[in-house]
């Protein structure tokens, strides 16, 4: 045990505060639970799609977003082992990896809700 609290050096490395690791540890929980979700409504809209429009093509949107999900799942991961090396490393002075993370999810995010307002637009224009 060092003499920071009831954490053994172990779990926050060197030069980190507890605080720092366990707060790394739920982002990486928040991102395991956003890719689950995200991998539950890619089996729906896989399911669903389909069925809804008429055509398999449609199966694609789902399968693109599992695709998505395990990426994001892995990405979490890799996001997390980087922080708890840079907070064994400098501490909390660090400069924090996993920005590009969040900018990627939300430039996918966008796209998937221009694609959505195409398929409602086209689909209230040819009914």
């Amino acid at each position: 045990m060092s003499g920071r609290g009831r954490f053994p050096a172990s779990v926050y490395g060197q030069g980190a505060e507890p605080r720092f690791t366990l707060a790394n540890e739920r982002t990486e929980l928040a991102w395991r639970r956003t890719s689950l979700a995200l991998g539950a409504g890619s089996l729906i809209a896989l399911r669903l799609l389909p069925v809804a429009f008429g055509h398999p093509a449609w199966a694609f949107g789902g399968v693109a977003g599992l695709v998505l999900a395990a990426m994001l799942w892995i990405s979490a991961r890799h996001r997390y082992r980087g922080v708890n090396l840079v907070l064994a490393r400098d501490g909390d002075r660090g400069v924090l990896p996993g920005a590009s993370m969040i900018a990627i999810l939300a430039v996918i995010a966008f796209a998937i809700g221009l694609v959505s307002l195409a398929v409602v637009i086209v689909t209230a224009l040819n009914s």
